[in-house]
């Protein structure tokens, strides 16, 4: 035998969340798992290293949830956000098994906390992570390291050997990696920008990855040259509206800007496009990616006075400052009469009411070419706030077609007896656009756990 070879029951690509809980529910049936992390060690994780939370069902209090959020009101945020571009079937597959996640995370050493408040509106409805991302990665990374679960860290697979469907090992470097099953869960290709510009046209060169370097998509891309069945379009993303200044890659969400719906938003051309109180802030937060994208230069701006200050999470870069609304036109490079004249326009739009941002207060304008319908204050109150934004993509949704069985389908119509798909690189059977604050980390949970269970069912029994 080769000593390069490896041989396992189970091999999983991926080790963010979908793969960990994978590789970490089919080594508690008692297969040998074997772990390939195409990150080194420092930067494990994928994307799961820049979440905050997941979004549950529970029929009521739920660690630390309280209240209800029943499957038909989650079903109608996500009908809400997806526009219905979405598999029904699978879909309510995710909400259903999504009530069981916090439990199973909580029993393998992830530990939550009492939801964050502003903006984001997700008291009832998400359940954050205590320390983040990271720390349910090192929660689950020591879980799995009591299992002897074999992890490799830099371990990018290079190529896949199938037949007829049927995986028979992989290559990693000079490597090769035999196993009964194979669970794919190496993330999108949001990293790579050739692959976005398919989709997007040359105005993906200015978009900002504020997900992982490594989710290139080259094992999306073999599955797929291979004879996976594709599922979803390659300008179908998370993307979201981030500050300007973020690095080009791996900002994480500490770069995302989350006043949008208690100011407005102009393009370089100082002129509104877009309603910015048109739902609360987790169901629309993920449109303004591609709302900015499709500004000139891929370039917005957002505009807050003092009143908004201490009502959402700061990002990490401060704003820019001014007394008036003049000179802060002038330090972020917009034409101040302009500026001056669509903040008057606006201001002199605004009807009377009482502002709530907790709830939809219909504070609204009127008689403007865009209205705003929800949180619409004067924006009166100096000294004033701008933050520039650029589209930042987090995960992308063209992946592999999945069984409800996290099988991955083939392009001839059959479903693969031992590939299974978990996380970013099927998340586009259940997102086919839009977004819902933390459902990725949902999918990722749900699909992880079916994906590990079936492929320990098919490696212990062949």
């Amino acid at each position: 035998m080769n000593t390069l070879d490896s041989h396992y029951d189970i091999l999983v690509a991926g080790g963010g969340q979908a793969g960990l809980i994978a590789a970490i529910v089919a080594a508690e049936k008692g297969a040998r798992v074997c772990l390939l992390e195409g990150a080194p060690k420092s930067h494990r994780g994928g994307n799961t290293r820049h979440t905050r939370n997941l979004r549950p069902l529970h029929n009521g209090p739920l660690s630390v949830l309280s209240g209800t959020y029943d499957e038909a009101e989650y079903w109608d945020d996500l009908m809400r956000v997806t526009k219905g571009k979405t598999n029904e079937h699978l879909a309510r597959l995710t909400l259903r098994q999504s009530s069981g996640a916090v439990e199973w995370l909580e029993a393998r050493g992830v530990q939550f906390q009492p939801p964050l408040g502003g903006t984001l509106h997700l008291g009832r409805t998400n359940a954050f992570f205590m320390g983040g991302g990271k720390q349910l990665l090192n929660a689950l990374y020591r879980h799995a390291a009591k299992l002897d679960i074999d992890i490799h860290y830099d371990a990018m697979v290079s190529a896949v050997d199938m037949e007829n469907g049927r995986f028979k090992s992989l290559q990693v470097g000079e490597r090769r990696f035999y196993a009964k099953a194979f669970v794919a869960a190496a993330g999108g290709f949001e990293a790579n920008i050739e692959w976005l510009k398919e989709g997007w046209g040359d105005i993906a060169e200015n978009f900002l990855i504020r997900g992982t370097p490594y989710n290139r998509g080259d094992l999306l891309r073999i599955l797929l040259d291979q004879g996976a069945q594709q599922i979803g379009e390659a300008n179908q993303c998370h993307a979201v509206a981030i500050d300007g200044r973020a690095p080009k890659f791996d900002g994480g969400i500490c770069t995302r800007v989350d006043c949008v719906s208690l100011g407005i938003v102009v393009n370089e051309n100082a002129q509104r496009f877009y309603d910015e109180g048109e739902d609360f802030w987790p169901k629309r937060y993920a449109i303004w990616g591609r709302l900015v994208a499709d500004q000139p230069n891929q370039v917005a701006h957002v505009i807050i006075d003092q009143k908004a200050k201490g009502g959402f999470m700061p990002p990490v870069f401060p704003a820019t400052t001014a007394n008036t609304i003049a000179e802060l036109a002038g330090k972020i490079g917009l034409d101040a009469e302009t500026l001056q004249k669509t903040v008057s326009d606006f201001n002199e739009a605004v009807k009377p009411g009482n502002f709530d941002h907790t709830s939809l207060d219909g504070l609204h304008t009127d008689g403007l070419d865009v209205n705003k319908t929800n949180w619409a204050r004067p924006i009166d109150q100096p000294p004033y706030s701008a933050y520039s934004l650029r589209p930042g993509i987090t995960f992308t949704y063209l992946g592999v077609e999945v069984t409800d069985k996290a099988a991955m389908k083939m392009a001839d119509g059959s479903t693969s007896p031992n590939i299974f798909a978990a996380g970013e690189i099927m998340a586009g059977n259940v997102l086919g656009q839009g977004y819902l604050a933390g459902i990725g980390m949902t999918i990722g949970n749900v699909f992880g756990r079916i994906a590990g269970n079936e492929a320990a069912d098919y490696a212990l029994n062949h």
